[in-house]
């Protein structure tokens, strides 16, 4: 265990000046690291360890929705990249704490670092329109552009650092929740039970989560990734005598994938190859490029429609009222969709998990939700899976000629959590 300490010895002192700043340690800012090494970079890291959202933005039951080997930096493989099953948050975790051991990336890295405010020192000559060019041609010129406030150990004194570049790696995950907005006395005060949002769940410890839900009358609000394993989770907790069903709340439909097989062929043949590619736009693309979308786009179609087919075969969609009207391509192009748990629906079939239309909106009462049409459900724990406010993270350090850049979120287009990341660390 010693050796272990002293092969991860992390940066002891910031220097007042230096050449780039990285903000995280997630999976991007330990690729970025590894990249700028040549320029001594300090990493910081506000928690105590690496990983981003696989370390504090996940449950117990949270698994990859890829296989490993399509989710690997180019040049660090996983140790066993042929093992089938969707790696665990924590097997993600230890791949990232290997990929720092192995390009000796944690003496850039200062933990426990929270970046609290960005300046910007110098005009547009001074790097407003300059970008990072990956050619090899030296963008850094000596001049410090960017002061970085930091607070370390929880404390309250904040310390400036200057930089030439600076490198955001928060990432859109965790820290800022993304919060419904209730009708005036229709929100948790009045609620008699517990509101919690996901992002509080995630800090709990497993036995927490097991007695907070246990014997409860859970509703989960939401029908992507975080959600469906918050129901399972809660599903659980209720084994036995006095257990309870979960109910989730489903306001926007979209498709589910039970595994990585469809028709026996794997999903990463549809979308993940080069070849699949070409039926899909992209920017600044070649006039021919463009002509080649709109022959495919039959074949982009039918794509679709034969998943689809797999999907209403495979699953009980029509039986509870979840079939999607919209193709399943828009919900993998915005990455809507997510993998199932194994044997979601037979917890269904048993009455363990119910599902409750609200496409017009909720609220809250003493004893649970109510939806638009007046029914209700009743609860003492309900769990908002209502996703974050990513682009919100970024406004809080922002100074303001670089925030007001930033586009508004749009709520119906999401960020893929799950990509695959061999590009990441080729520059």
């Amino acid at each position: 265990m010693a050796q272990v300490k002293a092969a991860r010895a992390t940066r002891e002192a910031v220097p007042t000046v230096s050449r780039v700043a990285i903000i995280g340690s997630g999976i991007s800012g330990l690729a970025a690291a590894k990249q700028m090494a040549a320029y001594d970079p300090v990493v910081f890291e506000a928690t105590p360890s690496v990983g981003g959202v696989w370390k504090h933005c996940v449950y117990r039951t949270t698994r990859l929705q890829t296989p490993r080997a399509n989710y690997e930096f180019s040049d660090y493989s996983w140790g066993n990249r042929d093992d089938p099953a969707f790696p665990t948050h924590t097997e993600v975790v230890d791949y990232l704490e290997g990929y720092a051991d192995e390009f000796d990336l944690w003496r850039y890295i200062s933990f426990g670092s929270k970046v609290v405010d960005i300046k910007f020192l110098g005009g547009a000559e001074a790097g407003f329109t300059e970008r990072w060019s990956g050619t090899g041609k030296a963008p850094l010129q000596g001049k410090p552009t960017w002061e970085v406030g930091v607070a370390t150990g929880g404390s309250g004194t904040v310390q400036y650092y200057k930089f030439e570049f600076v490198v955001m790696c928060t990432g859109k995950y965790g820290d800022v929740p993304r919060m419904p907005v209730f009708p005036p006395g229709k929100g948790p005060e009045v609620f008699k039970g517990t509101v919690m949002h996901s992002v509080d769940y995630c800090k709990l410890s497993k036995e927490e989560t097991v007695e907070l839900m246990r014997g409860k009358k859970v509703v989960v609000v939401g029908y992507k990734k975080s959600a469906i394993d918050l129901a399972n989770e809660c599903v659980q907790a209720n084994q036995g005598d006095g257990g309870q069903a979960c109910t989730m709340l489903v306001r926007t439909l979209h498709w589910m994938v039970p595994s990585y097989a469809i028709w026996g062929l794997p999903f990463f043949l549809f979308y993940s190859t080069r070849f699949s590619q070409l039926f899909y736009e992209r920017p600044n693309q070649s006039f021919f490029r463009s002509l080649l979308c709109r022959l495919m786009s039959p074949l982009r179609a039918g794509v679709s429609k034969f998943i689809e087919s797999y999907l209403l075969w495979k699953l009980p969609l029509g039986k509870y009222g979840l079939t999607p009207d919209h193709p399943f391509v828009e919900d993998y192009a915005s990455c809507q969709l997510a993998f199932l748990p194994e044997g979601f629906f037979d917890m269904a079939d048993h009455g363990l998990v119910r599902f409750k239309r609200a496409p017009d909106g909720w609220w809250l009462s003493e004893i649970g939700v109510v939806l638009e049409d007046g029914t209700g459900v009743e609860a003492d724990l309900v769990f908002l899976a209502t996703g974050f406010e990513g682009t919100d993270k970024l406004r809080e350090v922002l100074p303001k000629p670089f925030r007001g850049l930033l586009v508004p979120t749009n709520k119906d287009v999401q960020f893929c959590s799950d990509v695959h990341v061999s590009l990441a660390s080729e520059g």
